[in-house]
């Protein structure tokens, strides 16, 4: 088990290397994580949620994802409130104090998981949750000591070393656990190293001595991490730069940061394009007023979200943006955005209600009814290139603009347009890694030449310049004498 020493150290991506490194010697290698909180979730074969960094760690091992393998997922609604997904099914929503108190329940379901998974695999790679000596959240955890003691499961600890005080958080965390917790600690790994690795040689030992437990690598910083699909939106601060380097910015596209913005590795895609120039916009700025392109993301909040939207004068933004001449793409709670209205009688995303919509669709929402999750296929009507995806929303859209769809799936047609073709929605995420189709939906923006990018192959070269990266700063032999001897 790959324990942080606090939120962002680098365990998913330590994790998904490792699947993929494992894999290739020609284990039978299966990610685990017990407990994770994201808005940016997947849809398995079955229809299942899981979270989206367990999702591509099952990519880098070569299966495909389970819901056991992200048993328990938190997704905000608010502050202080989340949805509980329970083995890939909504189960409910809690606010933080009485989830603090429903973990011991989760507890067999998360077992449960692990155990099956252990049954098909040699080696189980299990990721922890922010930090284990969190002490005021240690009664009932289940998602880092609290798992590793019931599972019987040896930990690695990663210290993020980009951050500073590398050194006391690694030996101050193992202070502030218990003495048969700190017994589990096999071994530790300083992650996103710039420099020169030998200048921190002289600390190796003296964090060896407060473990108790010895160094199994200093990993280099790993550029290409963000050709990779982000845990959670903490990875969009400061996303306004693009992915790809070279090339003349063509094309501007705008995305407003919604306070819950959801699956948002939609973008990544877009992002990567070297003519394509992707700003995330922060609250507090207006929406960049030579954008050729709006697009508004999913939402686990639709209506709150909306009223942000509205409260940061983006609406207005975005009336001056179609005045202009400019496009409008909403996807999921962004589609549901475009429309006439949107009513939760039930309270399914917060307070019950009805919200009106940004009224540029002829259509109307309505949150109710099952979680729609399901991995979808077909192509878009106007160009006729293949699309792919997954669904996974509330409720559903009716109304006239229907009529104009903007995809024919299997299930039947999808979406909707204006008449003038400069507003679209769609339910469906993951559009844009259809080759075909992102080039000829940037066309339509502005003239261009096809770039040749082609993003499922980088996500696969980019793992395995992963899985080099660790085979070089890493003890791997070592990692997996750990494991075995549970």
């Amino acid at each position: 088990m790959l324990q942080g020493t606090g939120s962002h150290v680098g365990k998913s991506l330590l994790v998904a290397g490792l699947c993929r490194a494992f894999a290739t010697r020609g284990l039978a290698v299966r990610p685990f994580k017990a407990q994770n909180m994201s808005n940016n979730a997947a849809v398995t074969e079955s229809g299942a949620e899981i979270g989206r960094a367990q999702a591509l760690q099952a990519r880098a091992a070569g299966v495909p994802p389970t819901s056991d393998m992200n048993p328990v997922l938190l997704k905000p609604e608010s502050e202080t409130g989340a949805q509980i997904i329970v083995q890939g099914k909504v189960s409910g929503k809690a606010d933080a104090r009485a989830y603090h108190a429903l973990k011991p329940r989760l507890m067999p379901a998360v077992l449960e998981s692990f155990e099956r998974l252990s049954r098909e695999a040699d080696i189980v790679l299990v990721e922890g949750a922010g930090s284990p000596a969190e002490v005021n959240l240690r009664k009932g955890d289940i998602a880092n000591m609290g798992f590793a003691l019931a599972a019987e499961v040896p930990v690695v600890l990663i210290g993020d070393i980009e951050r500073g005080g590398v050194i006391a958080s690694l030996i101050g965390t193992a202070a502030l656990l218990e003495a048969d917790e700190r017994a589990l600690v096999k071994g530790f790994t300083i992650n996103k190293f710039r420099g020169d690795p030998s200048l921190f040689d002289d600390a190796v030992p003296v964090i060896e001595a407060g473990l108790s437990a010895p160094c199994l690598g200093v990993v280099p910083y790993f550029e290409a991490a963000c050709m990779l699909p982000a845990e959670d939106a903490v990875s969009l601060d400061g996303a306004d730069t693009r992915l790809a380097l070279g090339g003349a910015r063509a094309i501007r596209i705008a995305v407003p940061r919604l306070a819950r913005i959801a699956n948002f590795d939609d973008l990544d895609p877009l992002r990567a394009e070297p003519d394509v120039d992707l700003v995330i916009v922060e609250p507090g700025r207006a929406l960049p007023g030579d954008a050729d392109l709006v697009l508004l993301p999913g939402s686990k909040s639709t209506r709150a979200d909306l009223a942000q939207l509205r409260a940061q004068g983006w609406d207005i933004d975005i009336q001056a943006h179609l005045r202009r001449g400019g496009s409008l793409l909403g996807l999921c709670g962004g589609y549901q955005m475009l429309g006439r209205s949107i009513a939760d009688p039930n309270g399914v995303e917060g307070t019950a209600g009805s919200s009106e919509g940004l009224g540029y669709l002829d259509v109307t929402t309505e949150l109710a009814g099952e979680k729609r999750l399901e991995a979808v296929a077909g192509c878009e009507l106007e160009s006729g290139e293949a699309v792919r995806g997954y669904e996974m929303h509330m409720g559903a859209t009716a109304g006239p603009d229907r009529a104009r769809p903007m995809l024919k799936l299997a299930h039947g047609q999808e979406g909707a347009r204006s008449r003038d073709g400069k507003v679209s929605g769609s339910y469906v995420h993951g559009l844009f890694v259809a080759n075909g189709f992102r080039h000829a939906f940037l066309s339509r923006l502005a003239q261009r030449q096809r770039s040749g990018i082609d993003w499922e192959s980088s996500v696969e070269q980019t793992l395995d310049a992963l899985v080099r990266h660790l085979e070089n700063a890493l003890d791997l032999d070592r990692l997996l004498e750990i494991a075995r001897a549970r």
